[in-house]
């Protein structure tokens, strides 16, 4: 077995089970080990989707698909014209799991749960000889002079390090002793907290095209926010946590966000359509009375922050309290004080740094033979399926190897 070249493969996730299968895919030869610290394997894909698994998302041009990363986006783009999209719909329809596209573009296996995906990947696991071992953690990567890696005692020709993201760049010292740098972790998809704000007590509305804005920032994002217990969730606050990632942490997140619920931003046109919606709710309460597309709770919520009565007659509103309505219709603005996490979705941007990495191989710049992929990288996608895109791609282009 001493003259088969060895490949390890560190992590049991998503990019390191990609990778694993195309260096057996790729190097049938070759004898491939993956090492997984815990007993789980492929932890992340069983909850993510809420338990359905957000495959990719399906945007199949490679230049539009890189625009979808706040961070690595430029080198992703070279990544995605060696396996994009449209690749990881062949690759898992080919293996028995077809995927189909929501109408947000998110995309998901057929069969509506992540096992399938699971199960996908570890019947070609076992199909392809991958040797996996579980709760085996590996604290140090020693380079050897002759080549190759020594891994806690056993020698490997090349290593694969798909570990994953850290909350702690105190995770990533391991691989500061390999001579790489590191850009600090902070978490990169997260909701808005707003203990002070009552639109909490609305929890469970979503309204579906709002505009948010980070007051004092460029930020600004489209799309449906989720109310909750908490403050404010839903994809135009998760993109606008991603993008601004850094820049919130700087600020401790405490900051200020401006609403528009109609995600409308021309103002007649919305004083157009209140006009010609008057004649048919005129007699109306204004509680019933809402000419747009918006929750009947959250109306009642934005009525009540207007000063209007719920059951006053709507011809009865007053002209200083429409504007006011009209003005938090456009204009709304809520203090955020502090965010929350998903745990078991928990995604970051930091880690090893892109410009120490050949995007091409995936191979560091810095230790020949070592690669990455995967969260391990200082890039992160938004949600929607990109963050496992970017997995599949860097692990099958890590796993090509030389």
């Amino acid at each position: 077995m001493d003259s088969v070249r060895k490949v390890a493969v560190i992590g049991g996730g998503a990019a390191g089970f990609f990778a694993a299968l195309s260096a057996a895919e790729h190097h049938p030869e070759s004898r491939v080990v993956l090492f997984e610290k815990s007993n789980k394997l492929l932890s992340k894909v069983k909850v993510s989707g809420g338990g359905r698994c957000n495959v990719t998302h399906a945007c199949f041009s490679p230049a539009v698909l890189s625009k979808h990363y706040p961070r690595g986006g430029k080198q992703l783009k070279k990544a995605f014209s060696i396996f994009h999209a449209a690749d990881t719909v062949e690759w898992f329809t080919s293996r028995g799991v077809p995927l189909k596209t929501e109408v947000d573009g998110r995309m998901f296996p057929e069969a509506n749960t992540s096992q399938a995906i699971i199960d996908c990947l570890q019947r070609e696991a076992r199909n392809s000889g991958v040797e996996i071992r579980l709760q085996s953690p590996v604290k140090a990567i020693q380079p050897l002079d002759e080549g190759g890696f020594d891994l806690h005692g056993e020698r490997f020709d090349h290593v694969i390090v798909a570990t994953g993201g850290s909350p702690k760049g105190s995770g990533f010292d391991w691989l500061r002793a390999l001579g790489h740098t590191i850009a600090e972790p902070v978490p990169s998809l997260f909701t808005f907290n707003m203990p002070g704000e009552t639109i909490t007590e609305r929890m469970g509305l979503v309204v579906p095209n709002a505009i948010v804005r980070i007051q004092g920032t460029k930020l600004s994002h489209q799309g449906p926010v989720l109310i909750t217990h908490w403050g404010m969730s839903g994809p135009a606050v998760l993109k606008l946590s991603a993008w601004g990632a850094r820049e919130l942490e700087e600020r401790g997140y405490r900051f200020h966000i401006q609403v528009n619920w109609l995600g409308k931003v021309n103002e007649s046109e919305v004083l157009e359509e209140l006009a010609g919606a008057l004649p048919g709710i005129a007699r109306k309460k204004a509680a019933n009375a809402c000419p747009w597309d918006l929750p009947r709770n959250f109306w009642s919520h934005l009525i009540a922050k207007a000063g209007i009565g719920p059951d006053t007659p709507w011809q009865e509103v007053g002209k200083k309290a429409r504007n006011k309505l009209i003005d938090l219709l456009l204009n709304d603005v809520y203090t955020v004080e502090g965010k929350t996490t998903f745990k078991e979705e928990f995604v970051t941007c930091g880690g090893v740094t892109r410009s120490e990495v050949d995007f091409n191989t995936m191979e560091s710049r810095i230790v020949p033979g070592l690669h990455f992929a995967g969260e391990v990288l200082d890039v992160d996608g938004i949600t929607g399926g990109f963050n496992f895109q970017a997995a599949w791609t860097t692990g099958y282009i890590a796993g090509r190897l030389p």
